[in-house]
């Protein structure tokens, strides 16, 4: 049984975790995006957003597909072709092909909308 805790320990110290639900600003005048993983070919980011949303004159336009989830609260996004609007809640997640036009139109004010979003080739 020593050996086996020994391992898991040994383990445990190479490994970093975390949580994603943790660390929640208690003010957020400002989207945040934190880089969870990053490498040449993947990108996995989380992101917190309360009431924010893209400027409509904005659009993302990103060179890599996005694959984004809504893990908490939930959230609007506007896809330029056809001005078709998706709601997402927790749970819901969407594929988002290199240079799809985009914005978020809607995060509720009153509380925290935690996305996970992974970028890749």
């Amino acid at each position: 049984m020593k050996a086996r805790l020994i391992l898991v320990f040994f383990i445990w110290g190479l490994v970093a975790m975390t949580n994603i639900m943790c660390n929640i600003p208690a003010e957020l005048p400002e989207e945040v995006f934190e880089d969870i993983v990053k490498t040449s070919s993947v990108r996995i980011e989380r992101i917190i957003s309360k009431g924010h949303t893209t400027p409509n004159e904005d659009w993302y336009d990103q060179d890599e597909h996005e694959w984004v989830l809504v893990v908490k609260g939930e959230a609007r996004i506007r896809i330029e072709e056809n001005n078709r609007e998706i709601h997402l809640q927790e749970g819901d997640y969407i594929n988002i092909p290199a240079h799809q036009r985009h914005q978020v139109s809607w995060t509720p004010p009153d509380t925290e909308t935690i996305w996970l979003a992974v970028f890749y080739s």
